[in-house]
């Protein structure tokens, strides 16, 4: 199948950028920040394919290579994903190739709506799970509900161990009124004495979706910013949600996607290794009009497989989706 090469905006590309060693020997041209223009591959997981199906929706996928820190994995990738609306369910699917083909894991939900005597809400949701290098685990941090986030921890990838709640509304400006759909990086910020960071999807009573943050010590106890880190007005559009971290050349840059009526777009701002900077770069990935996108492509995660960068995502409407790859 012949695809054709999104167009992206340059503005403040990089020169050298990243190069994808597979079987096409041609350098990839560079999206904004000097990244790699990632370009469309395959339907990676649709809700159809599933036994774990409640709802007939799945979003924010997270993928980590597991190969060389997981004794007897299922597999060299682990791929998380899940339902978001009730009762929702972290859920896990295993592959040997970061592009798949992946294998239902059979005990989905590996995490429920209810873990007693921790939680009981009407469903978990947006899966991100950090390698934690200090302690040799995988690390859950997931949302249930849309204003708490919770942190489980696993030795193995599949069998967890709740830890905590790291974030509410409360803990928030007020009028917040949403505090989800959280990613955690390992990312020294010296100044703050953090050695990671947390991005996620902040709300308030304005009813418009921006990106907000934290730093921490070590994961668990978090202190977060009176401020967004990108405002939805900062780019002209209505809402921002699926924050990455991403760095390059000594330097952070947020990846995030817009809501479709916005143009359904990836984008990307530079924020500095020191979270200092607002350098809004533009379009990062332009969703296609046509199937699996429909003109809409979010939450994405990114990942290597024997040097070849991938861009995993939600392809499609929200709740209407599937999760698809992207090479770079």
């Amino acid at each position: 199948m012949s695809l054709n090469r999104r167009t992206f905006l340059s503005a403040a590309a990089a020169s050298g950028g990243l190069v994808a060693l597979g079987t096409s020997a041609t350098p990839t041209a560079a999206a904004p920040g000097g990244f790699p223009d990632y370009t469309y591959l395959r339907t990676l997981l649709t809700p159809g394919q599933l036994s774990y199906n409640p709802t007939g929706e799945i979003i924010f996928p997270c993928v980590r290579g597991v190969y060389d820190r997981l004794s007897s994995a299922l597999g060299r990738y682990y791929l998380y994903y899940a339902p978001h609306d009730a009762p929702g369910g972290i859920c896990l699917a295993y592959a040997d190739s970061i592009d798949g083909p992946y294998t239902e894991y059979p005990g989905n939900p590996v995490v429920s709506r209810a873990w007693s005597p921790h939680y009981s809400v009407s469903h978990v949701s947006s899966p991100h799970v950090m390698w934690h290098e200090g302690e040799r685990e995988l690390w859950l941090y997931f949302h249930g509900e849309n204003t708490t986030t919770r942190l489980a921890r696993s030795s193995n990838g599949v069998d967890f161990v709740y830890d905590r709640t790291v974030l509410t509304t409360s803990m928030l400006p007020s009028g917040t009124t949403e505090a989800s759909y959280a990613r955690v990086f390992p990312h020294a910020l010296p100044d703050r004495g953090a050695r990671h960071v947390m991005l996620f999807m902040i709300n308030t009573t304005a009813n418009h979706r921006s990106i907000g943050w934290g730093w921490s010590a070590d994961g668990r106890s978090w202190s977060f910013a009176d401020q967004p880190l990108v405002r939805h007005s900062d780019v002209g559009v209505n809402d921002l949600s699926g924050p990455h971290l991403l760095t390059r050349n000594g330097s952070a840059f947020v990846v995030y996607h817009t809501d479709k009526a916005s143009g359904g777009t990836i984008r990307i701002t530079e924020v500095g290794a020191d979270f200092s900077r607002r350098n809004h770069l533009g379009v990062f990935y332009r969703p296609s009009a046509g199937a699996p996108d429909n003109g809409r492509a979010a939450a994405p995660a990114f990942g290597t497989d024997r040097g070849v960068p991938y861009m995993i995502y939600e392809a499609g409407d929200r709740l209407a989706g599937s999760i698809a790859i992207a090479r770079g």
